[in-house]
């Protein structure tokens, strides 16, 4: 039976107070600022978020390194990226996400690539500066053809005092002023990977656009040039949006950071318009072009032809009547497409109700994509928003939407226990536990192996793959602990 608004926001409200009750008074006070019911109405979600996680709580959270090597700095495929410290961390992060690429692997292109110096008890003891210095020099003699090399700072790097930057400076004179960037992103910085996004931002900032100033510009300019910023190509993402975006008759000169290069980063400063994906990740670096270099930016949303079509226009407003009259052109030529997708999987989704929790931009994008369907979004969090994110998240989610900043364990169980969604969007490392629990799922940091979503291509395959998850036979062979009896 359907519920009405009122009985839904009260539902939740008491989901959350449920959620609550297991905790300790002053950790259930300090959750308790991270959950909310969203009132229509009201110009913010109603919660608290970028502050230190509750130890104790399993966070889903990540750390400032993996934000800067996993999603800023590791999709550039022209230049090498060290994870200075132990194994471990770039072991964790070697490969994890899918940022397709152009390029021979390990001769010009090394995304796929693992770097790292291996910090040994030695090496934390007298420290690794030398042993970094001699990595250098066998990156240089192994991959001559790299145009970059960035080193990114474990944890104990910024505990032992290891002087990353003394080092890039004098290895990039020894070779010819080469690009080698020190990003000091050691993990324990900030509350979550967030922080590791900002300071590679700071990053490109000092070391790539001051440094390269003075250097000529390796194209002509045109009055339609734009630059991707905050794609990091998974399954193909940025691919699909390049096509629309030249069909209507822009120029990329560069997309950040998935099958990016070092040059498209030097010559971004060139473009007429950045247009920004992922706002967490990238909005730093799109206000200092605009400040420093005068260009504008503005955010797109490729997620579903409805958000498609938006963002298309939303673009093509910064220019003249061609571009707009070729946005126009590229809509029409793709809306019997979409309209053959939606009648195909419409009727089967329509109704279905999702929950989701990832990074970056998803939990609001994607809300678009699924509302194409028939779908609705029940409830949707950030592992590591910030307010920002939030007050955009009240443009795309419904009154009485049950919204969790950096959600525990615990909770995330609990609420899909009690709302019972057809399907949970969220990471990899809450899949496995939603799938035994008998709830499908979607994988939606990295599109669960498929993609790509972006684009109405994309869209194709993320209907498709939606219908697959939620329709799959196998959920009739297994019982999700509220219908077992347990």
């Amino acid at each position: 039976m359907d519920l009405t608004l009122d009985e839904v926001k009260a539902r939740n409200a008491e989901v959350i107070t449920e959620a609550l009750s297991v905790y300790p008074d002053k950790t259930a006070k300090k959750r308790a600022k991270h959950l909310n019911v969203y009132e229509g109405d009201k110009p913010d979600c109603g919660v608290k978020s970028n502050i230190k996680s509750v130890p104790g709580v399993m966070t889903i959270r990540g750390c400032a390194y993996a934000g800067s090597k996993g999603v800023v700095w590791g999709p550039i495929k022209d230049m090498i990226h060290i994870s200075h410290g132990p194994v471990g961390c770039g072991q964790y992060s070697w490969a994890a996400r899918r940022n397709y690429y152009i390029g021979v692997t390990g001769v010009d292109t090394f995304v796929t690539m693992q770097f790292t110096s291996d910090f040994q008890e030695k090496d934390i003891v007298f420290g690794g500066d030398k042993k970094l210095d001699k990595i250098v020099d066998e990156i240089q003699r192994l991959f001559p053809l790299n145009h970059g090399i960035t080193i990114q700072s474990e944890c104990p790097i910024g505990l032992i005092g290891d002087d990353i930057e003394a080092v890039a400076k004098k290895k990039s004179k020894e070779y010819d002023n080469k690009t080698i960037v020190p990003v000091r992103c050691e993990g324990f910085r900030g509350v979550s990977q967030s922080l590791g996004h900002h300071i590679a931002n700071d990053a490109v900032r000092d070391w790539v656009f001051e440094r390269g100033a003075d250097k000529p510009a390796l194209f002509e300019s045109t009055p339609y040039d734009v630059a991707i910023i905050g794609d990091y190509n998974i399954g193909g993402d940025a691919w699909s949006s390049r096509i629309l975006l030249e069909e209507m008759g822009l120029r990329v000169v560069a997309q950040w950071s998935g099958d990016g290069s070092l040059a498209e980063l030097e010559n971004t400063p060139k473009a007429r318009l950045n247009i920004l994906h992922c706002y967490r990740s990238m909005n730093y670096i799109s206000r200092y072009m605009e400040e420093k270099f005068g260009i504008p930016w503005v955010e797109y949303n490729f997620f579903g032809p409805s958000k498609v079509a938006e963002s298309l226009r939303t673009i093509a407003a910064h220019f003249d009547d061609h571009i707009k009259e070729g946005a126009e052109r590229v809509i029409a030529k793709y809306q019997p497409l979409m309209d053959a997708v939606i009648a195909k999987y419409k009727p089967r989704l329509e109704g279905k109700k999702v929950m989701l929790y990832v990074g970056g931009l998803r939990p609001r994008h994607v809300i678009g994509a699924y509302e194409d369907l028939g779908m609705e979004v029940i409830g949707t969090g950030y592992e590591f928003g910030h307010n920002d994110d939030y007050q955009r998240t009240t443009h795309y989610v419904k009154d009485g939407t049950l919204i969790y900043d950096d959600v525990t364990g615990y909770e995330f169980e609990k609420f899909v226990d009690r709302l019972q969604p057809d399907l949970v969007g969220s990471g990899i490392k809450e899949k496995y536990v939603f799938q035994k629990m008998g709830v499908p799922f979607r994988q939606m940091h990295s599109w669960d192996y498929s993609g790509p979503y972006h684009g109405y291509d994309g869209f194709a395959i993320f209907a498709r793959d939606m219908d697959m998850a939620i329709n799959n036979p196998v959920w009739g062979l297994t019982k999700a602990p509220w219908n077992a009896g347990h």
